[in-house]
C-alpha cells in the first residue's frame, strides 16, 4: 500500500480550503429555501438559522392545491414533465443522428454546419427571444408545448451535437469495417454498434437536455400563456405580481420542483462526467 506523499496532502489540504466554502455558499440559498417551506407565514422573515415552530403545513398547501396561485399546480408540474421528457427525447434524435452522420458517414458539410450551429451560442437567449417568438406564431404554435418543445430543442442540439460527434470519432472505425465486412447495413451498424458503444454520452446528453428545459423560464414565460398550458417555472414567477406574496408558499413550491432535477443529476452524475467529456483530450 502506497502511503500519501507530502505533496498528495498539501494538494487534498488546497482541494478543502477551496471546495469547503463554495460547497457552503452553494447551499445557504437552498438551506434558506428549507427554512422558508417549514416555517409559518408569520416566521418566514424571523432571521432565525432554524424557526421556532417548523411545520410542513406549507407542503400541505402546495399538495393540495389550497391557495389561489396553485389551483393547477399538477397540471403544471404535469406541463415541465412532459415538456422537459420530450425535448430531451428529440434532442437526442436530432444529435445521434446528426453526430453519426458528421461523424462516421462523413456528410460532406457536415462539420461546417455543426461549427455554425455552435455559433448561436455567442448571440443571448434573450436576443433571439423574440425571432423564436414571430416564427412560432407564423406557425400558430403560440401557447402549445410544442413551441416551447421546439424552442429548446433547437438551443440544445448544437451542444449534444458537438459533445456526440467528439465521443463518436473516439470510436475505432475499424468496427464500422468489421460490421460492413459482416454484411451489416448503415442502419444496422448504427443500431447495433453505435448506440450501444454511445450509451454513456446518449445518457449525458439526454440529461442534460431534460434539466434544460425543466429549468427554462424565459421562453416558457414568451410561448405559453395560459394556465393550463405553462410551466411550473412561469406559475411560480406568478406569486410575485401579488402585494402581499406568499414567500413560504413560494419557497415550498420551488423546494418541491428542484427535487426532480436533484435526484435525476445524481442518478446520472458518473454519466454526467464522463459522457460530457468524451472526446474532449485526444488519444
Amino acid at each position: 500500500m502506497k502511503l500519501p506523499t507530502l505533496r498528495d496532502v498539501a494538494t487534498e489540504a488546497r482541494l478543502l480550503l477551496i471546495g469547503i466554502p463554495v460547497f457552503i455558499w452553494t447551499m445557504v440559498p437552498i438551506y434558506h429555501m428549507f427554512l422558508f417551506a417549514i416555517s409559518p407565514k408569520e416566521d418566514a422573515f424571523s432571521g432565525r438559522m432554524w424557526p421556532e415552530h417548523p411545520t410542513l403545513h406549507n407542503f400541505s398547501i402546495v399538495f393540495n392545491e389550497q391557495h389561489y396561485f396553485l389551483r393547477d399546480f399538477y397540471v403544471q408540474f404535469w406541463n415541465s414533465v412532459v415538456i422537459a421528457v420530450a425535448v430531451g427525447a428529440l434532442t437526442l434524435f436530432v444529435a445521434t443522428a446528426a453526430a453519426f452522420s458528421i461523424s462516421r458517414l462523413r456528410v460532406p458539410g457536415g462539420r461546417a454546419v455543426m461549427n455554425l450551429a455552435l455559433f448561436t451560442y455567442f448571440i443571448p437567449a434573450a436576443f433571439l427571444a423574440v425571432p423564436m417568438y414571430r416564427t412560432m406564431g407564423n406557425y400558430g404554435l403560440l401557447n402549445n408545448h410544442w413551441s416551447l418543445i421546439l424552442a429548446m430543442v433547437t438551443i440544445a442540439s448544437p451542444y449534444a451535437i458537438w459533445v456526440l460527434k467528439q465521443a463518436s470519432d473516439k470510436l475505432p472505425v475499424e468496427l464500422d469495417e468489421a460490421a460492413v465486412m459482416d454484411g451489416a447495413t448503415t442502419l444496422q451498424i448504427f443500431r447495433l454498434v453505435y448506440l450501444p458503444l454511445m450509451m454513456p454520452s446518449l445518457v449525458a446528453i439526454g440529461t442534460y437536455a431534460v434539466l434544460l428545459a425543466w429549468n427554462e423560464y424565459l421562453y416558457a414565460f414568451l410561448l405559453l400563456s395560459n394556465d393550463k398550458e405553462i410551466t411550473l417555472p412561469v406559475a411560480l414567477g406568478n406569486f410575485l405580481a401579488a402585494d402581499d406574496s406568499p414567500w413560504e408558499l413560494l419557497m415550498t413550491t420551488g423546494f418541491i420542483y428542484a427535487l426532480p432535477p436533484a435526484a435525476i443529476y445524481y442518478a446520472f452524475r458518473r454519466y454526467m462526467v464522463g459522457g460530457l467529456t468524451a472526446g474532449a483530450v485526444k488519444s
